[in-house]
């Protein structure tokens, strides 16, 4: 008789690594927004993450995780570069 909550389909399933998680949600927000601060994170994260998961295989999410953390600060110096040369705006006040 086997007890109950304890199924070899449930054992049998390899848990998910939190960190590589964490390396997703701070690399794809970081597109869009805070790039240079989720950007960071998500690598961070995401090497840790692979770091963990080495020994049990996988790690597919942790190295999306870094290539999107460096996607995003490769976004986002190519902005500072084109804002940087382009002149950008001035301000004229009075005409």
């Amino acid at each position: 008789m086997t007890s109950y909550g304890s199924s070899s389909a449930a054992s049998s399933r390899s848990r998910t690594n939190g960190l590589a998680i964490a390396s997703l949600c701070c690399g794809i927000p970081g597109l869009l927004i805070l790039p240079i601060i989720l950007g960071p994170l998500a690598i961070i994260f995401g090497a840790v993450g692979l770091r963990q998961s080495g020994a049990k295989g996988g790690g597919g999410m942790a190295k999306a995780g870094i290539i999107l953390g460096i996607a995003d600060l490769v976004l986002m110096g190519i902005l500072i570069a084109v804002s940087a040369s382009g002149g950008g705006f001035t301000w004229s006040v009075g005409g």
